[in-house]
């Protein structure tokens, strides 16, 4: 579907009831204007959607050649290779990539989003941040620009999103762990506020169910997506009278930080608990034990993105079909030997 047409200094003086010049000069921030004009002026533009373009008012081309990255959290390697592989299309394209990193804080998401704007970007690829609302992203579409979301999606949006298999990778890790004997597992980190992790936890919950393990046995701790979190939720866990055996974790760096936390407490990873991550970053092969982690191509999701968006810039539309990409289950050390399994068990497969 086309995108429609972009407001212009027009519609707004007209909406305001004032003249273009005035309109001009309240977006250039002159003291000329009265202050209850501007007020009038900055309220028309809200109603129809304009979007200062900076770049054509500083006399560059009409037609940008730069495509915003906007990225939820640049310390996760996981979401630099993802960026790597967005680059990797965009310099062939000779389009240029301007990367931001919001740190998780959707107000640093809102000033990144709206100076890209001004800066009359082409395209928007985001990972939103957490706490980001569905009606974050509204006026850029009613402005007509393209945007692809990478690995987040948002409750009612209809932006198209880049995405894997979280419920499927998730029961796949899940059923792995039931296979080699764990009856009590556990999921580490994440928080209810992202679909991602409803689509993980439901495909640990779905394993777990599915393969007999009992419902008082599938234990939940929610916390950050980094190292950090890592060490909570496993702190927290064999703090338990009964502690888990075993843990699927929402990515690999709250994986990493679980097998840091176990050898805190003198316990060694895959010997004594075993972990499984999800998204398999280049990390996860070399760490020690080695990672067993549902791998999702970081860079071939970046890269899929990437020729999303630049088919929608050449077909001058907003709309693009999601794409849920292919997962498996690379099994390492980490997840030790089996288990011996109690009397009257069955196998899980």
């Amino acid at each position: 579907m086309a995108s429609r047409a972009k407001a212009t200094i027009l519609d707004i003086a007209r909406e305001a009831g004032v003249s273009k010049s005035t309109v001009s000069l309240v977006l250039q921030g002159s003291g000329l204007i009265r202050p209850e004009t501007a007020v009038k002026v900055r309220k028309a533009i809200e109603d129809v959607g304009y979007v200062y373009n900076r770049g054509a008012a500083n006399l560059r081309k009409a037609h940008s050649n730069v495509i915003g990255m906007v990225i939820n959290d640049l310390t996760n390697p996981f979401f630099t290779e993802l960026a790597v592989g967005m680059e990797r299309v965009f310099q062939s394209a000779g389009i240029v990539p301007f990367i931001a990193n919001t740190a998780e804080n959707p107000v640093r998401q809102e000033e990144v989003l709206k100076s890209l704007m001004e800066q009359g970007v082409a395209g928007l690829i985001v990972s939103p941040a957490r706490g980001t609302t569905p009606g974050a992203f509204r006026r850029i579409e009613t402005a007509g620009v393209p945007v692809v979301f990478a690995m987040r999606r948002l409750p009612e949006s209809r932006i198209p999103v880049i995405a894997p298999d979280n419920h499927r990778g998730a029961f796949l890790a899940t059923a792995h762990l039931i296979g080699k004997g764990h009856r009590r597992l556990a999921f580490f980190g994440g928080s209810s506020d992202l679909v991602v992790y409803h689509e993980r936890l439901g495909g640990f919950r779905e394993a777990c169910a599915t393969l007999g393990i009992a419902a008082a046995d599938t234990l939940v701790f929610e916390g950050e997506t980094s190292r950090k979190g890592g060490i909570a939720c496993l702190d927290t866990a064999i703090a338990m009278a009964e502690p888990p055996t075993a843990a699927l974790c929402f990515n690999d760096a709250v994986a990493f930080g679980a097998m840091l936390a176990l050898r805190k407490h003198g316990l060694e990873p895959g010997a004594d608990f075993a972990v499984v991550g999800f998204d398999d970053v280049t990390e996860a092969e070399h760490y020690m034990p080695a990672l067993t982690s549902v791998a999702v191509d970081a860079a071939g999701l970046g890269e899929r993105a990437a020729h999303a968006m630049l088919k929608m810039i050449q077909s001058r539309t907003t709309r693009a079909e999601d794409h849920i990409g292919a997962v498996n289950l690379v099994v390492r050390e980490s997840c030790g030997p089996d288990r011996p399994r109690r009397p009257g068990m069955g196998d899980a497969a």
